[in-house]
């Protein structure tokens, strides 16, 4: 069992676009593993390979009854239904804001072994598909909110213990926050 450290808000890996897998071997079957350890010891929905510190297009999901990973995923909406419930991120710990999403969609990639994966979902998995493929484009979930509560959810980082810790500094931060308000 390998649990490897979540990557916090104002690491730079969490703001850029992860690499596609090309090669479908052990290594990436170890990170399957190491991201299902993590996510388990952390008790998430889900878990992307750049909040362990790798640039690979992959991520666990274990939420909504199923249990799961995906390589080189991609999803589409099905119909235009949204919901907005509370959204939090193991790499922005002890913050969550209502956060609005697709209801449903078509999710599709491969398995560890290359095999073209799909399934329909919808409620806390169909939203952990979206936060996580969102960390695949090196997008974090603060970039989903209205501009009221990005500014709440910045007071709460800011005031949360981590913050200060070596792994963010102020102006990566900063940057983080001038490209948020393109995404949105």
């Amino acid at each position: 069992m390998t649990v490897h450290p979540v990557r916090l808000f104002g690491d730079p890996v969490l703001r850029t676009a992860a690499d596609p897998v090309t090669s479908f071997d052990d290594r990436l079957a170890r990170t399957v593993t190491d991201l299902m350890d993590t996510v388990a010891h952390e008790e998430g929905a889900g878990l992307a390979a750049p909040q362990i510190g790798l640039s690979t297009r992959v991520f666990v999901y274990t939420c909504g009854g199923r249990r799961g990973h995906l390589v080189n995923p991609e999803w589409e909406a099905i119909g235009d239904e949204t919901t907005e419930v509370n959204e939090g991120c193991l790499s922005i710990p002890g913050v969550s804001m209502p956060t609005e999403r697709f209801a449903r969609l078509r999710a599709r990639g491969f398995d560890i072994k290359g095999a073209p994966v799909s399934f329909e979902a919808d409620g806390i998995l169909a939203r952990a598909v979206q936060h996580e493929i969102d960390h695949l484009d090196g997008v974090l979930f603060l970039q989903r909110l209205t501009p009221e509560r990005r500014r709440a959810a910045m007071a709460e980082i800011r005031s949360s213990a981590w913050f200060g810790s070596a792994a963010v500094s102020a102006g990566v931060v900063y940057d983080q926050l001038s490209d948020a308000m393109a995404v949105r």
